[in-house]
């Protein structure tokens, strides 16, 4: 691929990490998009590709209006990801005495090829980059911090990470989270595994969630993968939990074994309730992130009642086949609770009502049927 034209900018090279090349330069507002694309997330082929989330037009326009209301200070500084193909060559001459050795000045040489091949890519300044481009005036000096490196899952991991403090959807986020191997902060390190097992029911064609979980890159689903994942991190709190049982002291979790046990009971779970399986949440409270959430932590008790059971997938149909006439997904009144099946948001008021109702429910029918 050869480039048309390049873009020579003054710039300050450093390195970070093992040997990757760090620059610090400015660029013209308008340059930011001669130079990078912004990569948004998507899937082709059930690949996730990108990471950026959606553009938000208000956010721009906020940002556009505000550049144009006159001479401005944007000190903000726009991150790139960069291909290897830069060039830098370094400043000829003596450096001053007694001189901060820090980085080397140069020349970079960035080339410019059409859209969507860009040599650099925005990790983070996609709004800001926007109206950079929208803005009256283009000559306004934009700091610019780069990175080289065309591998994917290192702009992920820069992505999350710079943009961890930020409201970022929680969906974009749970859907990154699978794609990075980097050492993530621990709120952060919580949502990871429970992000893979979520995918995996997503994409695995035995799975019961199998596409109808909502991502940031394919919102047709009708489960937000944030129900599923916070009812899994309950489990993995504990090693009591039906999860949690298999993470590893030291020796690493058996996600194989998360996986399949998550795969028996959804799988009983849809056994067992058909008329409320697989419908949008306004037609049925299952498929409702409080009805996720109420199973969810129902398994956990279940799934404790299996242990030494020869044939578990048997025992869980019938403890659900006895739960199933009392449960009220998708009409009726829930009795012992007095509220309309479609009243039962998702506020943590009801999602504690609902667990603590469909968990005393069973222990009763239990207790009844000995």
């Amino acid at each position: 691929m050869s480039a048309r034209e390049t873009l020579k900018i003054r710039a300050v090279r450093a390195e970070q990490g093992e040997g990757v090349a760090v620059f610090a330069f400015f660029l013209f507002g308008a340059d930011i998009h001669r130079i990078a694309d912004i990569s948004r997330i998507r899937r082709e082929d059930h690949e996730l590709k990108g990471f950026q989330r959606r553009e938000i037009r208000e956010h721009v326009n906020q940002i556009t209006a505000f550049l144009d209301s006159g001479p401005v200070l944007f000190p903000n500084a726009v991150i790139l990801a960069l291909a290897p193909e830069v060039d830098f060559a370094s400043a000829r001459g003596r450096s001053p005495g007694n001189m901060c050795e820090v980085g080397d000045a140069g020349t970079l040489t960035i080339p410019i090829y059409p859209e969507g091949r860009r040599a650099a890519w925005i990790v983070d300044g996609q709004q800001r980059s926007l109206a950079l481009a929208a803005a009256k005036d283009h000559s306004i000096a934009v700091p610019v911090i780069g990175f080289v490196s065309d591998e994917l899952e290192t702009q992920r991991e820069q992505f999350i990470l710079v943009n961890k403090a930020k409201p970022l959807p929680t969906r974009l986020i749970n859907e990154l989270l699978p794609e990075v191997s980097v050492l993530l902060p621990r709120d952060l390190a919580a949502r990871q595994l429970p992000s893979v097992l979520c995918e995996a029911l997503n994409t695995d064609p035995n799975s019961p969630f199998f596409g109808l979980i909502k991502r940031e890159s394919d919102r047709s689903g009708i489960v937000t993968d944030n129900a599923l994942i916070d009812a899994m991190k309950v489990s993995l709190k504990t090693s009591a939990g039906a999860l949690g049982q298999f993470k590893g002291n030291g020796s690493g979790n058996d996600a194989e074994a998360m996986y399949d046990t998550l795969l028996l009971y959804w799988s009983a779970v849809k056994e067992a309730f058909p008329e409320a399986w697989g419908k949008a949440p306004v037609n049925s409270r299952l498929m409702h992130s409080a009805g996720i959430r109420a199973m969810g932590a129902l398994m956990d008790p279940l799934m404790l009642k299996l242990d030494g059971v020869p044939d578990k997938r048997a025992m869980l149909r019938t403890i659900l086949a006895r739960l199933a006439p009392h449960c009220h997904w998708t009409e009726g009144t829930w009795e012992g609770l007095g509220v309309d099946w479609n009243k039962v948001q998702s506020t943590s008021q009801d999602i504690a009502r609902l667990t603590d109702h469909l968990i005393r429910l069973e222990r009763d029918l239990a207790r009844t049927a000995s």
